[in-house]
């Protein structure tokens, strides 16, 4: 078997709730690896991955920045993904293409609404990931509590392979449960000593709770443990290696990145853990995975415009990607030449000649590529799944401010939905506005002012509106509708009997047919299914998209000559659209988990508010010395929150949401 270079290549990405310190691990990966010689602070405005005019300015990530390091050996690819709900969406894309990642955890306010929600993320990917607890110098700070948290709250194994040494300010590095070896920083950069003697009774009791819970789990550590009585340190680390690949356990592990403890271990964990992209499972009907000879299979998953082009960022699964080469784009069946293969560094790119499967690289060449499409070689064509894109929730009205710019609006908006697929553009058939609809409040601002300073356009923004759907609570049953039409030549026959019902749980649609004896014969139930789907498009209280709903095709009959699939599925059409109006429907509203972080002072006021914008508290404890309160409000209430919550704390406020779904709107 021919070595696969890809053996010693680390593709991840660095996952968490806003503020819990992602871009700060990366920025001292960074710095650690020797790829910047100059650490990067959030708060100045001069990381690396938080390039754009509007990340430093608010201090938030929201593009999922690329770059790379070496450690130890190998070269990792991290990704530094954005931890704010608006950009999930940022998240859902890195997440399809990456191998592992690190989910990062505020010590003190452990797993929070954000991390929970990229947390799942990773887990609809299969992506194996370990835990970096940060801010361990932090009043309040507690390792085991987060942990605590990440099993309770996550569902998963945590597998903590680290002791502090040190509490809060005093926190000065960590012991290896593994090796059983201490790490400490005392501004001299990492010191490897003997465990301290007052840890040592400690550490011992850990080492032996870690090695209980990975023999448990893994049955040649069972095997050993059960002969030995304990676990080799070698055999330790190759079980939660397994386990990790495996998504079977998370290992954890602490540090305080803004201050530079903790961040070696962190990297020879990435190392020992974390996939290979020969390890992930085969695609594209491969015999193995990220095998270079064999014919290219990538994805695209981020477009890019920059001044000097169009850049069209690649995960190459399989074969080999070089300057030069014809690939085929089998989501349109054209094919594209590359010109330009790039190593990206932020903001920044170097050029290479080859992309070996397993990489993750920046191409200059393809003018139609959009993001989700699978390039592949023009003799073997391949098709992957493609990252899913979240629906949006929230649309502005927008309008160039001077009439001469009204084309240079237009093609601005399609560069913005051509580089980020949950941005939505349309006309609105009644207004005939230009419509912006995206997956938050800050989403759409962030659109907004991109189109100012890239385009430099004056533009209009209207009140943000929230999209409303429709649901049916009491359906009909036996619904009968006959289409024909006869206007010369073959015509149009089909006769439908439906039963309509409302459809419980998360499915939105879901069609039967009861249909015996042949009376519609299959193809025709499919554009029977198919005429349902189109009547879901709008609903009769106000055009918004119907869900929920339970269709049940219970007769039917043909025309020898004048059935057809086309006749068939506009009767359904017709049917569901007339069922819908005899039915009792409600409208939907949108809702997103609140989670509000306060001084004690001004929780009454806090709630008081929540109240008023139709918020319903679930939940409220003190952490940390101030007060959490978790509410679900409708998205349509929230909009202006900030600067009200600003204002009744005196800004010692803050708060998170996260979308919950649908709930019917209350008058």
């Amino acid at each position: 078997m021919r070595s696969l270079p890809n053996l010693r290549v680390r593709n991840l990405g660095i996952l968490a709730h806003v503020d819990a310190g992602k871009t700060t691990v990366t920025e001292r990966i960074l710095f650690l690896t020797g790829a910047v010689h100059k650490r990067g602070e959030v708060h100045d405005g001069t990381t690396v991955t938080d390039f754009d005019p509007q990340e430093r300015e608010r201090g938030i990530t929201i593009s999922s920045a690329a770059v790379s390091a070496s450690w130890d050996g190998h070269r990792l690819a991290v990704v530094d993904t954005p931890g704010h709900v608006d950009f999930s969406d940022e998240v859902e894309r890195a997440l399809r293409v990456l191998d592992g990642a690190v989910a990062v955890f505020d010590a003190v306010a452990g797993v929070e609404p954000q991390s929970e929600t990229v947390w799942r993320q990773a887990d609809r990917h299969g992506v194996p990931r370990i835990a970096f607890v940060n801010k361990m110098d932090r009043a309040g700070a507690d390792l085991d509590a987060t942990v605590a948290a990440i099993r309770a709250r996550l569902g998963a194994v945590a597998l903590p392979v680290q002791l502090p040494v040190g509490r809060e300010d005093g926190f000065r590095g960590v012991v290896d449960l593994v090796r059983m070896r201490a790490y400490v920083w005392d501004g001299g950069g990492r010191v490897e000593t003997e465990v301290p003697a007052r840890l040592r009774e400690e550490a011992l009791r850990r080492r032996r709770d870690l090695e209980e819970r990975v023999a448990e789990l893994h049955p040649d550590a069972l095997e050993e443990f059960c002969a030995d009585g304990a676990l080799s340190d070698g055999t330790l680390a190759r079980a939660l290696r397994a386990l990790t690949l495996a998504g079977t356990a998370v290992v954890v592990l602490c540090g305080s990145a803004y201050r530079d403890r903790g961040v070696e271990p962190l990297l020879d964990a990435i190392v020992a853990y974390l996939p290979a992209p020969a390890d992930r499972p085969p695609v594209g009907g491969g015999e193995r995975a990220a095998d270079p000879h064999a014919p290219l299979v990538a994805l695209a998953f981020k477009v890019h415009a920059t001044p000097t082009g169009r850049m069209t960022y690649v995960r190459v699964y399989e074969g080999a990607l070089s300057k030069g080469d014809t690939v085929l784009d089998t989501a349109t069946g054209r094919t594209e030449r590359i010109s330009r293969v790039l190593r990206v560094q932020a903001d920044r790119t170097a050029e290479v000649s080859v992309a070996l499967a397993g990489d993750i690289v920046a191409v200059v060449g393809p003018k139609t590529v959009r993001a989700g499409a699978t390039l592949c070689a023009p003799h073997a064509p391949v098709v992957l799944e493609p990252p899913v894109t979240a629906a949006p929730v929230v649309s502005v009205a927008v309008e160039a401010r001077r009439s001469t710019d009204t084309g240079r609006l237009a093609a601005g908006l399609a560069r913005l939905a051509e580089e980020d697929p949950s941005l939505v553009v349309r006309t609105d058939p009644e207004t005939g506005q230009t419509v912006l609809s995206g997956l938050g409040e800050l989403h759409l601002e962030v659109a907004v002012e991109r189109l100012r300073r890239d385009r430099d356009l004056e533009v209009t923004v209207g009140r943000p509106q929230v999209a409303y759907r429709e649901t049916v609570v009491e359906g009909v049953t036996g619904l009968l509708h006959r289409h024909v039409k006869q206007d010369g030549g073959a015509g149009q026959f089909a006769h439908v009997v439906l039963d309509v019902a409302p459809l419980r749980g998360e499915e939105e649609f879901a069609f039967a047919s009861t249909v015996t004896g042949g009376r519609v014969p299959q193809e025709y139930v499919r554009a029977v299914e198919a005429g349902c789907r189109d009547a879901l498009a709008d609903g009769p209280l106000g055009g918004h998209p119907v869900t929920g709903v339970r269709v049940t095709l219970t007769d039917g009959a043909t025309h020898p000559k004048d059935s057809s699939e086309l006749a068939f599925r506009t009767a359904g059409r017709s049917a569901l659209r007339e069922a819908l109006r005899a039915s009792v429907l409600t409208l939907l509203e949108p809702v997103a988990e609140v989670t509000v972080t306060v001084p004690a002072e001004s929780v009454g006021a806090v709630l008081g508010d929540l109240a008023a914008r139709r918020g319903r508290i679930t939940d409220s404890r003190v952490r940390g010395g101030t007060s959490v309160v978790t509410a679900t409000v409708p998205l349509a209430e929230l909009f202006g929150y900030a600067t009200r919550l600003r204002g009744r704390t005196q800004g010692r406020g803050t708060f998170t949401t996260r979308p919950a779904g649908y709930e019917p709107l209350k008058a």
